[in-house]
């Protein structure tokens, strides 16, 4: 007697194929991720020390993921064009957002933010973190961090600092030095880093709290003086120069950084793939020679340690944002 099945037994087992069919490519596509070009999006234009540094985490990270990683600018309103562009994308792993200092304040700058900071990103590694030079003109009687605050107490109104513009950490960083030291500096925005240091190099501006990048040349070329370093510790680049906190502004501590997002949900399997790619990636010369190069400190930590990192700034700067004043343009 032979068993005949019938089309209940025969849907059923059609049904069961076709599930365990999903279930096999599913397995499958996650085993093989990445599959297909990533992007990172870079919320400032081409050029500056952000998009270098993605540049050179995109190359190192292709290498290790054996695809094709690559950035793409979008630049505007303080980076939240290229923000919002990564918070919508689908959380597949294949767009990122290269985040920087501004990830951490533009919830404090921006009443409206079209994102959260938070709730729309997972944290995929912090990549690295960099110090900023305290700058003077070469020519200034301003010798050291104690000089700046004597002078700018003498005559309140008489001393000006440069920044790249309205809620960067250039600007902050200043912000952060008049809290601290009770003293007053005029703050004179610029699109950007070169008119701005221009402008200090012709005597216009008297200070500038700016990155290693746009002032380690022109230190070495001696047109312009540094006074310290914004870091909370020395620079192994720089072991000569003191921290501001050790010049005389006790608590002092002003930093960029760097760091690696996903949109929110993305698959923990996939953040853990990033993270550690990101990983081998700054330990590699490339890595090495733009470590020296822009100042550098390499981390490279768990996604965790980044979210922490974040929350700090955030709420660090929130209040020297307040207290100033301080909203986006």
């Amino acid at each position: 007697m032979r068993f005949e099945p019938g089309a209940r037994t025969t849907r059923f087992l059609f049904a069961l194929a076709a599930l365990l069919l999903i279930v096999f490519s599913a397995g499958v596509a996650e085993a093989t991720y990445p599959d297909r070009i990533i992007r990172i999006i870079v919320p400032f234009a081409p050029g500056g020390g952000t998009d270098i540094i993605a540049r050179t985490l995109a190359q190192e990270m292709a290498a290790d993921l054996g695809v094709s990683v690559v950035i793409e600018n979008k630049p505007g309103a303080g980076t939240i064009v290229g923000t919002q562009a990564v918070a919508a994308s689908a959380p597949d792993g294949y767009t990122l957002l290269m985040g920087t200092f501004s990830h951490a304040v533009n919830l404090s700058l921006n009443a409206r933010l079209p994102y959260d900071p938070h709730k729309d990103f997972a944290a995929v590694a912090l990549v690295a973190r960099s110090f900023n030079f305290v700058v003077v003109n070469a020519k200034s009687p301003i010798g050291s961090i104690a000089e700046l605050i004597v002078a700018a107490k003498a005559d309140p109104d008489k001393l000006s600092y440069g920044t790249f513009g309205i809620g960067t950490s250039a600007h902050l960083a200043g912000e952060l030095f008049k809290s601290l030291a009770k003293v007053n500096l005029t703050m004179v925005p610029y699109k950007g880093s070169a008119p701005a240091i221009s402008d200090l190099i012709g005597g216009h501006t008297q200070v500038m709290f700016t990155t290693v990048a746009s002032a380690a040349a022109l230190i070495e070329a001696g047109q312009l003086r540094a006074l310290a370093v914004t870091s909370p510790e020395r620079s192994s680049a720089f072991p000569q120069l003191p921290t501001v906190a050790e010049a005389g502004v006790p608590g002092y501590a002003a930093e960029s950084w760097y760091g690696l997002f996903a949109p929110a949900n993305t698959p923990a399997d996939i953040i853990e793939r990033l993270n550690k790619s990101a990983a081998v990636a700054v330990q590699s010369e490339a890595f090495r020679k733009l470590g020296v190069n822009e100042g550098l400190v390499m981390v490279a930590q768990p996604p965790e340690a980044l979210d922490r990192y974040v929350r700090g700034e955030e709420e660090r700067w929130r209040k020297v944002i307040e207290d100033a004043g301080i909203k986006a343009e």
